[in-house]
């Protein structure tokens, strides 16, 4: 009997699918897209504006490809099942468009969709299937479009005018400036001082004290001014004063003051619960309250959705689909949410009506909220199925979408106002609220108590253990696990019982001197949010857009702050001084409002083209033609040359900008023959002329070495340091006077010395298309990030490259002189790591090895211990290239007994630990000729049998885990899906 086949996106959501379907079905992965544009080619129709895009079967997915049409081949129906959005939908037009000349009866083929990959869900979307949706293909494809036209044709102009490799995108440029802006913002930032003046009162001597602000005198508020805001109004600091000047003033006067209670007023506010998560917000809490980044949520999220082996319940989808703007949730949903906490809690945490929630203005609703699958799946009950990351974050989805259908939470908020009476009336107010029912907050009540309760028993414990040390020590520990635990810390704040016209005790003022901070920069939470409130990219985007700008090297991550490195600052300059139109904000979130109407129908894909193209061709003309070349930027400076006292000059290079002597030249040294200047002097002095100006050098050389060199300022002086020089060398050379210092310009770029930036730690990256967390691998071409799934059947072949650092940290000067010139020697940051090297590089070369005491056995030079690409020791001559020897075991400085060879070798295997003659080849592992060596050259010497033990068999290491390479010292350079 023929199978149905059905098509999802991952290997994980097809295992999961599978046992929902059983056996009539066969479940396969098409492992994300199977066709793209081309890499080498723009791949779009341009010529006569029809923007037909040039489709291919993506590299390395031709086995897919082949795999999914002989399956359809023999199949009765095939099912399109992947994801419910537009990436999904493309996917599914383009398994539509390689398969159905395959299959017998093409209206067999069928798209099926399902928010959550549950039984009942999967079973009921294959009662419901339909066609492809074209809209929904048609607005991915004008996305990919966009996205092409920019990156493909501003690209070059970035390599011609800044660096090669670089690249822009339509969207991600748009949110590189916001960061970018922002750090403008904070350099451009000027502190303004303020004070505030607390009052620590209490209705009578001995009793409960509280704390209130001065607000205003005489009735009238105190403000400080702090500029003005975007609009040109200006802006106010409130309950502040200017400085301490005044700040004296009145604290002359409250010292004297009498104090009483001018009113108090007592109201209930209510707390409404919160819609559940959308994409946006639950990559904005997880990130606050897990400390996930937008990447590491959506993984997670990926894999929760598409299923977890639950025990006896088998595999089950725990969450809806995780990509979605809306708010809203399915009514069967709704329903067993609210008998849950019905059933749990009482009819008092249960509202008379369902909550409704609204979504934002721009969302397109496609999809439910996120919410759990099945509310009965506790997060407590399922912990033992659950990684902790999973078990983390599906707890806060779960919390959000019940807690979404419980009761308002209610306070008592008592607002007292407080007079001080001097020769003015001084204001002071104080606010405090007690949770009168928990509502919607009993979650985080509880969660709340069981934290104190942990903290107050390790401050316990803690206390006790330093109990014995110091007494005083003990006081402060008990102190502290009392303020963890008491309702001072907590979201309440109790203030004692007071009345209308009370007097108070003043217990003592608190002045305290303040700046305005400036605007703090983009964490990934808040660029997320900037993103959605601005409109700027869709649920779908925000991890790729916010991975892509730090896999390009143009903003780093600081402290989980987003800090725009040099290249970001100076490409976003670039883009947004060429490009104002394409490249504006409320133009990228029009544009998504345009893609959303592709969606529902409502305007047709060409012409949205059409409009963006005009606008953009425009800018790209102008911008081929008066875009800043930074290549060849000169910047004059007042920085002086530490070697000459020359100005330094501003220069860009291969790792961004950097100091240079403006006395340095690339004009190349000229030989002067010493025959044709015997002959001839004015011709060789003219011929030295028209290519140097003075000073200049004229030097005799004996190959390498300098046998006189001489300065000369003139014509005249040139020409007796060059009679004088012949005959002291084989050659004569002039050559100008330049200086080659150089340093790096770190202040323009992120400080990797900041104790933020050696504190922190490389962060899981998850695969795309099937949400487990990548591995490093090593490769022929050096380590890349990898899906576990690589080598799979079939594979899953997501895989992110690395490459070469892009900025190091500044060299550190060591009291140790280089052997080789004396000048002193730098710990420099490399590819590898830390490396120890002269100063005086490029001149002097000179790097600290770890050398061995045997000489070279082929040249008598020294032996050093090195390691190759995949991080194996080895041991080769430092002469390389000039001398080829390498050895894989250890050189012992002993002679052979028995042969009189030159040294002995360490070698350890499973019987112990030997010292063997080199001309031991039976005792040695056999080695391959050298790629090259002629067949008498492999083995000359004459074999010997010396072989001694000197130990037992060594422990063998176990490989220690590889770890994610440190972001600081590799850039991505590609994200392939092959």
């Amino acid at each position: 009997m023929a199978k149905n086949l059905v098509i999802v996106e991952s290997p994980a959501k097809a295992k999961t699918i599978g046992k929902y379907l059983g056996s009539d079905y066969v479940v396969e992965a098409s492992i994300g897209h199977i066709m793209d544009l081309p890499k080498n080619d723009i791949g779009v129709e341009l010529k006569h504006r029809t923007f037909e895009p040039t489709l291919i079967v993506s590299p390395g997915k031709e086995k897919v490809v082949d795999r999914l049409k002989k399956l359809a081949a023999k199949s009765d129906f095939v099912f399109l099942a992947a994801d419910p959005d537009r990436e999904g939908e493309a996917i599914a037009a383009h398994l539509k468009f390689q398969l159905l000349p395959s299959i017998k009866v093409k209206s067999n083929m069928r798209r099926v969709t399902f928010n959550e990959i549950t039984k009942k869900a999967v079973t009921a979307a294959f009662g419901h299937t339909r066609d492809v949706d074209e809209n929904l293909v048609d607005a991915q494809q004008t996305r990919r479009v966009l996205d092409r036209l920019v990156g493909y044709q501003i690209s070059p102009l970035l390599w011609d005018k800044v660096k090669r490799g670089l690249s822009a995108g339509r969207v991600q440029t748009v949110a590189l400036r916001l960061i970018v802006e922002r750090e403008r913002e904070i350099n451009a930032f000027q502190a303004v001082e303020y004070w505030n003046i607390d009052a620590v009162l209490s209705p009578s001597k001995g009793g409960q004290e509280f704390t209130a602000r001065m607000t205003g005198v005489q009735g009238l508020p105190i403000r400080v001014s702090n500029g003005t805001d975007a609009d040109g109004k200006e802006v106010f600091l409130s309950n502040a004063l200017p400085d301490k000047g005044a700040v004296d003033e009145v604290m002359e006067q409250l010292e004297r003051a009498t104090w009483r209670v001018k009113s108090i007023e007592k109201k209930e506010r209510r707390q409404n619960p919160r819609a559940p998560f959308t994409t946006s917000q639950l990559q904005q809490q997880a990130a606050g309250r897990l400390g996930f980044n937008v990447r590491r949520t959506m993984g997670v999220a990926q894999r929760l959705y598409e299923g977890i082996e639950l025990g006896s319940e088998g595999t089950v989808g725990l969450i809806t689909y995780m990509r979605t703007d809306s708010t809203n949730m399915s009514a069967d949903a709704v329903t067993e949410i609210r008998e849950w906490v019905n059933k749990k809690f009482g009819g008092k945490y249960l509202p008379e009506k369902a909550n409704i929630y609204k979504s934002k203005k721009d969302a397109q609703e496609a999809h439910e909220a996120i919410r759990p699958t099945n509310v009965s799946f506790v997060p407590d009950e399922v912990r033992r199925y659950l990684s902790d990351e999973q078990y983390r974050l599906y707890k806060l989805i779960w919390e959000r979408a019940v807690t979404s259908q419980m009761t308002a939470a209610v306070f008592d908020q008592t607002m007292v106002e407080i007079e001080a009476k001097a020769e003015a009336l001084y204001d002071f107010r104080t606010t405090g609220s007690i949770l009168k029912f928990d509502g919607w907050l009993r979650f985080e009540e509880e969660t709340k108590k069981a934290k104190a309760a942990r903290v107050a028993a390790e401050a316990k414990a803690e206390a006790a253990e330093k109990k014995q040390i110091s007494q005083s020590a003990d006081a402060d520990d008990a102190e502290g696990a009392k303020d963890s635990t008491s309702e001072e810390s907590s979201a309440d704040r109790r203030l004692p019982e007071l009345m209308d016209g009370q007097g108070l005790e003043r217990v003592r003022l608190d002045p305290q001197q303040k700046f305005t901070q400036p605007p703090p920069r983009f964490n990934e939470a808040s660029l997320v949010k900037t993103l959605e409130e601005k409109g700027i990219g869709r649920p779908s985007t925000y991890a790729s857009i916010i991975n892509t700008i730090q896999e390009r090297d143009y903003v780093k991550k600081l402290a989980q702050k987003l800090v725009p490195t040099e290249i970001g600052m100076v490409v976003t300059e670039l883009l947004v001084k060429n490009f104002p139109y394409i490249f504006e904000t409320g133009y990228t979130a029009q544009l998504e409002s345009e893609l959303d109407a592709v969606e529902e129908g409502t305007e047709k894909w060409t012409d949205l083209l059409n409009g963006f193209y005009t606008h953009f061709e425009k800018e790209l003309k102008v911008a081929e033609t008066g875009m800043e070349d930074i290549k060849a930027m000169e910047q004059k400076t007042d920085e002086i040359c530490e070697k000459c006292g020359a100005l330094l000059i501003l220069k860009w290079g291969k790792f961004g900008s950097f100091y240079s002597c403006s006395n340095f030249t690339k004009l190349k040294p000229i030989t002067v023959a010493q025959g044709p200047l015997k002959k001839d002097p004015k011709a060789a002095v003219k011929k030295v002329l028209d290519t140097f100006e003075f000073p200049m050098y004229v030097k005799a050389m004996n190959e390498d070495t300098t046998e006189s060199s001489a300065k000369v300022g003139d014509k005249a002086e040139l020409i007796a340091a060059l009679q004088a020089a012949a005959g002291q060398g084989n050659k004569l050379v002039v050559e100008p006077e330049s200086c080659d210092f150089t340093k790096e310009n770190f202040a323009a770029k992120p400080d990797l010395n900041s104790p933020e930036a050696q504190d922190a730690e490389a962060e899981d990256e998850f695969c795309d298309n099937c949400g487990r967390t990548m591995v490093l691998r090593n490769g022929p071409w050096g380590p890349f990030m990898a899906c576990p799934g690589y080598n799979e059947d079939p594979p899953c072949k997501t895989i992110r490259k690395l490459t070469q650092k892009v900025q190091s940290k500044p060299p550190v000067v060591l009291e140790e002189a280089c052997p080789k010139c004396g000048k002193p020697l730098l710990q420099r940051d490399g590819q590898y790591g830390e490396f120890i090297a002269c100063s005086g590089y490029p001149k002097c070369k000179y790097v600290k090895q770890e050398l061995l005491e045997v000489p070279c056995p082929k040249c008598g030079g020294e032996v050093a211990v090195r390691k190759n690409k995949r991080g194996d020791t080895f041991y080769g001559c430092t002469r390389y290239p000039k001398c080829d020897f390498t050895s894989n075991q250890k050189l012992v400085n002993e002679t052979c007994p028995k042969c009189d060879s030159a040294y002995l070798v360490e070698y350890a295997n499973a019987e112990g630990t030997f010292l063997i003659c080199p001309n031991n080849r039976e005792a040695l592992p056999k080695r391959r000729p050298r790629k090259g060596a002629k067949v008498e050259e492999v083995a000359t010497a004459p074999n010997c049998s010396y072989e001694k033990k000197i130990g037992p068999p060594k422990v063998k290491e176990e490989a220690p885990e590889r770890q994610r390479p440190d972001p600081e010292k590799t850039r991505a350079v590609v994200e392939a899906v092959a």
